[in-house]
């Protein structure tokens, strides 16, 4: 089996998330992701990025490093920053009820994160900050029901 690591560090700037999509492409790509899979890691990449950016460091100064790798079949992202520490899985998922042109325009992100991710785990950064596990399998999983 191919061996997949990549080490990636950014400023906390808008401007980088095209850098940091193309990391994860690459990622994907090297672990022979499918289509599919590479799309939900960038997209769940890139809403945990903005919100580190845009929440966690308020558009200040800060770094983001981003880690990959390949676990078995899973591919596993981990984002570090120095951020407040916030855990986004206590946010509650959002009402779904209301149709989409009557909400408020954000809060979807984490939702989305969510949805695309097999598992999203988040713990304290020793020192302050927070990290965040995101993992996705390459392989497709018979749906339950």
């Amino acid at each position: 089996m191919v061996e997949v690591r990549r080490r990636l560090e950014i400023p906390a700037e808008l401007e980088r998330l095209t850098e940091v999509r193309e990391a994860v492409r690459e990622v994907a790509r090297s672990c022979e992701a499918p289509v599919t899979c590479m799309h939900d890691l960038v997209q769940a990449v890139d809403e945990a990025v903005t919100n580190i950016i845009v929440h966690g460091y308020r558009g200040g100064p800060g770094t983001i490093e981003l880690g990959a790798e390949l676990i078995g079949d899973d591919i596993v992202i981990t984002l570090q920053d120095r951020a407040p520490t916030f855990d986004p899985m206590t946010v509650p998922p959002p009402d779904l009820t209301i149709p989409p042109h009557r909400r408020r325009p954000g809060g979807m992100g984490i939702h989305l994160i969510r949805l695309a991710m097999d598992s999203v785990r988040h713990r304290p950064r020793p020192g302050g900050g927070n990290i965040l596990t995101l993992t996705r399998s390459r392989v497709a999983k018979a749906k339950e029901g």
